[in-house]
């Protein structure tokens, strides 16, 4: 009997062509991954080390009762409306920057490419630095910015949210400008030659198409934003991160396991708004 996409052993039993090319593959990974171990002197051994074991279980034992006085909850609530303002505040400021440079670097508006097949040179010249812009703003992660900030404008959110705002900004307008050209752009081009303006054009014929990933990217963002700025926190940019960073520094188990416990909270809650967000925009 014929069996598509297989062949047939010496015993008669079905054999898969792609099997050897498979099992190259996984030899390749697998001598590309161990360099990549030795490098970070990656050993399971050390994590059921009994030594290992009896420290980290002793750690762990310092995390009960959770920290729950009043005192420490109205701090604690405090630190987590920052951790939002700033997650929320910077992604405002990244999308002022965002949009603009994603439309210029976006083939979608270009009206010299719809005429002429191909874009103008002024237009080139536009994109190309517009580019160039997005990838310094996304190559240097947001905490690096948080230190520098930290330097410039001192302790507090402040620095949390321009560090957000400038690496998110090349994240959201990079992958802006491709949603922007991966959509039905026959709209916007019926448009262009009607005579209508880049703006117009932008508005009527990409969005409607573009709105509901635009929005899924731009809230999945907001969550990331979230967990950064509790990263941020380490050094200095306030909200939970720094309250974390002061519990850990005076040992207080019980306080670090109640700061967890609240960012899962907030972490949950953001990621429901999404869900609930983009099912009314489906």
């Amino acid at each position: 009997m014929y069996l598509s996409g297989t062949d047939v052993g010496v015993h008669g039993r079905p054999r898969d062509p792609a099997a050897l090319p498979r099992l190259l593959l996984i030899i390749l990974a697998l001598l590309v991954l161990w360099p990549g171990l030795v490098l970070t002197e990656f050993n399971l051994a050390t994590l059921v080390d009994p030594r290992n074991l009896d420290i980290f279980a002793r750690f762990l034992a310092g995390f009960w009762p959770p920290e729950l006085s009043s005192g420490f909850l109205t701090l604690l609530g405090k630190a987590t409306l920052e951790t939002l303002a700033m997650a929320t505040a910077g992604l405002v400021l990244a999308l002022l920057l965002a949009v603009p440079l994603s439309l210029i670097s976006s083939h979608a508006l270009s009206v010299s490419a719809l005429a002429r097949g191909q874009p103008s040179p002024v237009g080139r010249m536009l994109r190309y630095p517009a580019r160039l812009l997005l990838i310094i703003l996304r190559s240097i992660p947001e905490i690096v910015w948080a230190l520098l900030f930290v330097r410039a404008v001192g302790l507090g959110p402040t620095a949390g949210v321009l560090a957000i705002a400038i690496t998110y900004s090349g994240m959201l307008g990079k992958v802006y400008a491709e949603i922007y050209e991966s959509v039905d752009r026959r709209p916007a081009q019926a448009l262009l030659q009607a005579g209508s303006s880049r703006l117009a054009a932008f508005c009527y014929g990409i969005l409607p198409a573009a709105a509901q990933e635009l929005t899924s990217y731009t809230l999945y963002r907001w969550e990331c934003a979230i967990r950064a700025s509790v990263i941020m926190g380490f050094v200095g940019a306030g909200g939970l991160g720094q309250m974390i960073d002061l519990s850990i520094r005076m040992f207080a188990g019980g306080e670090v396991v109640t700061i967890l416990l609240t960012f899962l909270v907030l972490v949950l809650a953001a990621d429901q708004l999404s869900n609930l967000l983009r099912r009314r925009l489906a």
